[in-house]
């Protein structure tokens, strides 16, 4: 936006307004000149000289020293973002572990740590374990508690618009635990928190397979199937936070109880079959689909005939959520899309994954279902995608600071 636009308005918006153009110029952009700066944010140069010269004095812009041999004369100052100016985390809390993701605010990862958690152990314990994991993720990454700017963290059930856990099947006891409450105890920024499937879609338009993808439905396809939704690039979580919750409905076969195996229980391939097709809510030992497929037996026919009746259990509540929503892509992820088969049988054809299997059979099943073509794919982003998706949400709190246009207690 001009000058010419901004003349005779608040001051202080105005200055907002310049600074945010020129704060994501340089983030967005890249590394300018003072005067290719100007030009871009079409602003006067001394204008654009005083508001880098205040984002300077923030930490947020700093000038790059001259190159040398860049031929006669003085050369032109040139400016960048400073991204080291402050840090952001994610995390991923599942049944069986959590995984973390630290990074700058231009969105690089600079540290990452997963560790192991007790299945059995109570909240408290978890949160303990979480903590823990934290401290040595920023350890390792030599980033200061203070220079977070944000946290958001992902988990399975349904969370509530104040970071309360009101229904979760997957983690003993999660029911009635507000992560925000918890964690905000930890640290002095902002903390956010949300479902997994939610962050998983966040993470998909960010950097997986529905890149710049505005309507997007993410599907997590394992022993629980959890649905995330992406309305014109926001994500939607309903009034209650309960939006895609739709395994509660029985017709739809999305959702069975039964009883998880005891720890060092043997798992014989009728459990593997069971977690395969989303049947079962097994161990952790079976929390890695690969695993699940060599206790399986790996053969090709059989686990070919277990990904069909998944994809039949599936179809009708992914087409359920397309007719609602009319996406343009439905991304699947989650264990079973990691999951790889070896060789089978025949050699000189290429192995068949269950992702392929799994995808090919949705779009079969799903798109006869659907009144208007939709994109089926397989998510590209493995076991990072919910922590990708928390880093993302936590990004994005980061920016609603620097490009704030009004002050903060200003409501």
């Amino acid at each position: 936006m001009s000058e010419y636009f901004l003349h005779g308005g608040d001051p202080s918006i105005l200055r907002r307004l310049n600074s945010a153009a020129i704060l994501r110029a340089l983030r967005d952009g890249g590394e300018s000149t003072l005067t290719g700066l100007a030009q871009q944010v079409d602003l006067s140069r001394p204008t654009t000289e005083g508001v880098l010269g205040e984002l300077a004095g923030r930490g947020l812009v700093a000038e790059v020293a001259a190159r040398p041999g860049t031929g006669l004369g003085r050369p032109a100052r040139r400016y960048r973002f400073r991204a080291e100016a402050g840090c952001a985390l994610g995390i991923e809390i599942d049944v069986h572990r959590v995984r973390l993701l630290v990074a700058d605010l231009s969105g690089q990862v600079i540290g990452e740590h997963h560790a192991d958690l007790d299945v059995a152990g109570n909240p408290t314990e978890r949160i303990a374990a979480v903590r823990a994991a934290v401290k040595t993720c920023l350890s390792r990454a030599g980033v200061q508690r203070r220079a977070l700017g944000a946290v958001a963290a992902g988990t399975p059930g349904v969370v509530a618009l104040d970071g309360t856990i009101v229904f979760c099947t997957v983690i003993p006891g999660w029911e009635g635990v507000n992560l925000v409450r918890e964690f905000s105890r930890s640290f002095s920024c902002p903390v956010l928190v949300d479902n997994d499937a939610n962050l998983a879609a966040l993470a998909e338009r960010w950097r997986g397979a529905a890149r710049e993808v505005d309507d997007v439905i993410c599907v997590r396809a394992g022993p629980r199937t959890g649905i995330g939704a992406l309305i014109g690039g926001r994500l939607h979580r309903g009034r209650y936070g309960a939006a895609g919750e739709i395994s509660m409905l029985p017709e739809l076969r999305l959702r069975d109880a039964t009883t998880t195996p005891g720890a060092g229980m043997e798992v014989g391939p009728e459990a593997a079959f069971a977690a395969l097709a989303g049947i079962a809510a097994v161990g952790p030992e079976l929390d890695d689909a690969e695993r699940v497929l060599a206790v399986a037996g790996g053969d090709g026919a059989e686990v070919r005939a277990v990904v069909e009746r998944l994809a039949a259990r599936m179809a009708c509540g992914i087409a359920a959520m397309a007719l609602a929503l009319d996406p343009e892509m439905i991304v699947v992820g989650g264990p079973l899309i990691r999951a790889g088969l070896q060789p089978g049988e025949d050699p000189s054809r290429p192995p068949e994954r269950p992702v392929d299997l799994l995808i090919a059979e949705l779009r079969r099943q799903v798109r006869p279902l659907c009144l208007s073509p939709v994109r089926i794919e397989a998510s590209e982003l493995g076991d990072e995608s919910v922590s990708l998706g928390a880093l993302r949400l936590a990004l994005d709190r980061i920016d609603e600071d620097l490009f704030r246009l009004t002050p903060p207690d200003s409501g």
